[in-house]
């Protein structure tokens, strides 16, 4: 109801410069995830391809089991929440649209008193991932309105991410920003995409514990097995959530590539670019991602 109140609204101001669209759109957008934030008790906050329908299907899952809820019923979803009023509430975002509704978008002020789950992966495999969701998955409506410096042009890999309105900069962007605003916002816990790989029941308890879903190491290993790469690329190939699900379900594509589940592969970007590109990307990231997470040569 929400996506065809703004549909309708742009409609009646198809007359402005897409630019215009654009940043009505992004207000719009901006307000009804600023209600919903002030309603969670949680929020996961998530930089864009860093895992985080991986994420959400892991904990989804912890009470699917134990509440005996079909595989469909996932956080943010009516069913799952009528399950147990009392589970706290989640809100995912990217934080993408917020900040332009209040204009605390540096402050994170927006987020003060919240528990917070900071997802991340290094930003170079987040612009390869990115250039194929925009090149495959992403509808004209939203090309035209997010992307218009893109449209009609056929960029590679490489243009894309470089581009300064590209995924690759944004991204370090959004990461900075972040790491600024931490010591003032307290409750935060930082995933990284790639420690999340290489232990998931680790990081799952963790998170699951963080936000109140704190669940047994059986139902941690359960809730692994079935968010596992190859299930959840089964799941999104056949439609599992239903065809109209574009959250979870692309249907079928021309490319493996076209898939929102991919490949998972942590450094797969150096497959993507030549051996005169990568310098460029990597010097990128070294030299204006803060050292903190870990992706960049600098020491933090």
């Amino acid at each position: 109801m929400n996506k065809l109140k703004r549909r309708i609204i742009l409609l009646a101001l198809s007359f402005l410069p897409v630019e215009k669209q654009a940043a009505v759109s992004r207000w719009l957008r901006g307000r009804q995830e600023l209600k919903k934030l002030r309603k969670a008790d949680c929020v996961i906050v998530t930089c864009p391809k860093s895992g985080r329908t991986w994420l959400r299907i892991m904990l989804s899952r912890l009470v699917q089991r134990r509440y005996g809820l079909p595989e469909t019923a996932v956080i943010g979803t009516t069913a799952f929440h009528r399950a147990n009023p009392a589970l706290p509430g989640i809100f995912f975002t990217h934080d993408s649209y917020i900040g332009d509704y209040t204009g605390n978008r540096e402050s994170k002020a927006d987020y003060l008193g919240k528990r917070i789950v900071f997802l991340v992966r290094d930003p170079r495999d987040i612009a390869v991932s990115a250039y194929f969701q925009w090149k495959f998955r992403t509808d004209r409506h939203k090309r035209a309105l997010h992307s218009s410096f893109f449209e009609g042009r056929d960029l590679s890999v490489f243009d894309f991410a470089m581009h300064p309105m590209g995924s690759l900069q944004k991204n370090i962007d959004r990461m900075n920003s972040w790491n600024r605003a931490r010591a003032r916002l307290g409750d935060m816990l930082v995933v990284r995409y790639e420690d999340l790989r290489a232990e998931p029941d680790k990081w799952l308890a963790r998170v699951a514990d963080f936000t109140g879903y704190a669940a047994s190491p059986e139902e941690i290993a359960d809730a692994v097995e079935f968010a596992s790469l190859e299930n959840m690329k089964k799941m999104e190939r056949e439609g599992s959530f239903g065809d109209k699900s574009r959250r979870f379900t692309s249907g079928k594509q021309e490319s493996s590539d076209a898939y929102k589940v991919r490949r998972g592969k942590i450094g797969g970007y150096r497959d993507y670019f030549t051996d005169e590109q990568l310098p460029q990307i990597d010097a990128l990231v070294d030299t204006t991602l803060a050292p903190e997470y870990g992706y960049s040569k600098k020491p933090a």
